[in-house]
């Protein structure tokens, strides 16, 4: 858990430009490293360097709210992984949506959580330089 907040961080510190290429490459580089699972190359490329690029998007609140910004980049690769996963479940024969939206709300929504605190307590203690 807390994965996401060294690209939250990259991106609330720089900007959603930074952060979104941060991203990207980020989602490239787990996308050829053992473990990814891709079936399909849309699939793939919306799972991997789409949906961490869409972290990047925290950069777009960091002068008004770090933590809005935390929602909008976790909302932003919810919706990458969950257009991933109706391709996914599509050729397991499953129904996509819900399986989608459970599947990945399973692990995003804690992990919202665990980073939007994560950050709270960067921004508190003064560890976290967002520039206003």
């Amino acid at each position: 858990m807390a994965g996401l907040v060294p690209l939250v961080w990259f991106a609330l510190r720089r900007g959603i430009k930074y952060g979104v290429f941060a991203g990207f490459v980020y989602g490239l580089l787990h996308a050829i490293l053992p473990g990814a699972y891709i079936i399909h190359p849309v699939q793939g490329l919306l799972d991997y360097p789409l949906a961490f690029a869409a972290l990047g998007l925290a950069g777009i609140s960091k002068r008004k709210s770090p933590i809005g910004g935390v929602a909008v980049g976790v909302i932003g690769r919810f919706l990458c992984s969950f257009a991933a996963g109706m391709i996914f479940f599509a050729t397991l024969d499953l129904p996509g949506v819900w399986t989608s939206v459970v599947y990945n709300g399973i692990y995003l929504i804690p992990e919202f959580v665990i980073t939007a605190i994560v950050i709270l307590i960067l921004l508190r203690r003064r560890l976290l330089h967002v520039y206003m």
